[in-house]
């Protein structure tokens, strides 16, 4: 029975390329692959990625770590400076008797008040670094402050990481990377300093990953998993983040680092209108998301139409300028989210595509907000 649009679709042979390919790069560098399930939110997948040799998964939320650790993860990093109440410790202390459970801090306050509702539990933290991204995370050289406050009060300080979200500009990715290693480094310096040791140094992101691959395996080998030392006694990161690596998506693509033919999600529209001229679809910004970059020049790819562009969206119709010929009403085409995390986030079920066959898995941990 054909599936209504608008939906989600995944080329299921793409996805799988696409976690194959970047798992056996970070083998060859020998770094530590952690992806960032808020992509995908999906069971399927994570297991996909875990099988493939993902040492564990990073997510946003407890509510996500609560869904995969359910869903067979043994081990867990929530990227993100928690702020922890009486009933959230509470879910952290259930999720750490069943898997091996990290949490982000960035501040003396924070690590106090995690230490008072989570120390001796066996929950770990990496203290977050700003490496240029400015949003969360202490100067590298403050990083031995947070790291101390938290060991004082029991918990286990697992090392540190940053988020190089201004990797997502076009043509930024070698100094971003370079800068996060050196954030690294120096946050690093600053926590051993204080007589603790340092086992993992996290970073990464898709838009930076294949800088962060190459720089890592440049001038011989990388380090050892779980080491912060290569051959030559140098630190580097140890553990790379990537999220959107598995399905690719229009930002991806038009940073370059995503080719059309790797994007395994589309949301499946349907040519409704066209009216004025244009070429109207089914599939609104309650499809898509409606982020756009400053970069982006759409609101959204044609997959097989590369010069095709949303120029705009509202809740229910996306419009299209489209160069040439336009589609009939009632064609069907595939269209690639800017964001597409986003709109994973919207939608209840994916279809996996493969052999011509359509079978729904679920989004198991949509709206896991908190």
């Amino acid at each position: 029975m054909p599936v209504a649009t608008p939906h989600l679709r995944v080329d299921l042979g793409r996805l799988r390329r696409n976690v194959r390919r970047v798992a056996d790069q970070a083998a060859a560098a020998q770094i530590s692959l952690r992806p960032h399930a808020k992509t995908h939110k999906s069971l399927e997948i994570a297991r996909l990625q875990l099988a493939m040799g993902a040492r564990g998964l990073t997510v946003a939320t407890v509510g996500e770590a609560e869904a995969f650790v359910r869903g067979g993860c043994t081990d867990v990093f929530i990227a993100y400076p928690l702020w922890v109440d009486d009933a959230r410790a509470e879910r952290l202390r259930d999720l750490a008797e069943q898997a091996r459970v990290a949490i982000g801090v960035d501040s003396v306050y924070s690590a106090a008040n995690l230490g008072r509702r989570l120390g001796g539990t066996g929950v770990e933290v990496l203290v977050e670094v700003d490496s240029g991204h400015h949003r969360t995370g202490v100067r590298p050289k403050e990083a031995g402050e947070v790291a101390r406050a938290a060991a004082r009060v029991g918990l286990p300080v697992r090392g540190v990481f940053t988020f190089p979200g201004h990797g997502y500009s076009p043509g930024a990715a070698q100094e971003v990377v370079a800068a996060e290693a050196a954030a690294l480094r120096r946050a690093r310096e600053s926590v051993t300093a204080e007589g603790l040791e340092v086992r993992v140094l996290s970073g990464g992101s898709t838009p930076t990953l294949a800088a962060s691959l190459g720089g890592a395996g440049a001038g011989g080998s990388a380090h050892g998993v779980d080491g912060v030392d290569g051959v030559d006694g140098v630190a580097r990161i140890t553990e790379l983040r990537p999220g959107v690596y598995v399905f690719g998506d229009a930002q991806q693509w038009e940073l370059g680092t995503t080719e059309p033919d790797d994007i395994a999600l589309t949301a499946r529209a349907t040519v409704v209108s066209h009216a004025g001229g244009r070429v109207v679809l089914d599939a609104g910004s309650k499809v898509l998301g409606a982020d756009r970059a400053a970069y982006a020049t759409g609101y959204g790819r044609i997959l097989d139409r590369p010069k095709a562009r949303i120029v705009s969206l509202s809740e229910h119709h996306a419009v299209v300028e489209w160069p040439g010929r336009r589609p009939r009403l009632g064609t069907q085409v595939d269209v690639v989210p800017n964001h597409v995390c986003a709109a994973v986030n919207l939608a209840d079920s994916m279809w996996v595509e493969e052999a011509g066959r359509l079978r729904p898995w679920p989004v198991a941990a949509r709206g896991l907000n908190s």
